[in-house]
């Protein structure tokens, strides 16, 4: 099993790039975010592998990091994610952001990827919420907080604040991130709009 892949961008493909290794062309699938920050061709490249074997070819992944290796995987581990729908989220969400999205259960930023519907992006947020904090600087409080918003058991100036922030074009996982900062300089007590105040500093730095 190869593991990883140290050599030269030779060319790119629309989902692809061919790493040559010592006069040996690979073809790596990556996700476009991956594609997108690798070096021109004829640069020096490292990408970590993850090889996919079945009985008529053999397929290479690569990735810029473990952790995204590692999401990719954890990612097929829910029923209906393959490998093209998981390099899809990955391609519009970097490791971090995928741990805080599923730990916060944003099911809409988990559905910006490709061929994710509403029902799958509830089903991988369902089933690997509590595996993300582990692949992520996730914020104990932001998921309480999340949690609260969820089930509608926060307070009204929270949840009228992170609700602002939202109007205000922010996605909902940064709105809740800035309003749990409020929290913790304003304290529990705090009234909408100084969470609003103090989330939009938050959100500005």
């Amino acid at each position: 099993m190869i593991g990883k892949l140290k050599g030269v961008v030779d060319s790119y493909g629309e989902d692809f790039v061919i790493i040559d290794v010592h006069g040996v062309g690979y073809v790596v699938h990556c996700s476009s975010r991956t594609l997108q920050n690798l070096p021109p061709v004829g640069e020096a490249a490292s990408l970590a592998i993850e090889t996919h074997v079945r009985e008529d070819m053999i397929r290479l992944f690569g990735f810029r990091s473990d952790s995204e290796r590692e999401w990719f995987r954890l990612l097929q581990s829910v029923q209906g994610v393959g490998s093209k729908v998981a390099l899809g989220i990955l391609s519009v969400l970097d490791p971090g952001s995928l741990a805080t999205a599923i730990a916060t259960g944003d099911k809409a930023s988990v559905a910006r990827g490709p061929g994710v519907g509403p029902k799958l992006a509830q089903r991988i947020v369902s089933e690997l919420k509590d595996k993300a904090p582990a692949f992520g600087a996730v914020d104990p409080a932001l998921i309480r907080l999340s949690g609260a918003v969820e089930d509608k058991s926060a307070p009204a100036p929270v949840a009228d604040a992170i609700s602002a922030l939202v109007n205000l074009g922010y996605p909902q996982v940064q709105a809740s991130a800035a309003v749990a900062a409020a929290m913790k300089q304003a304290g529990d007590e705090a009234e909408a709009k100084t969470l609003i105040r103090l989330g939009l500093r938050e959100l500005a730095r």
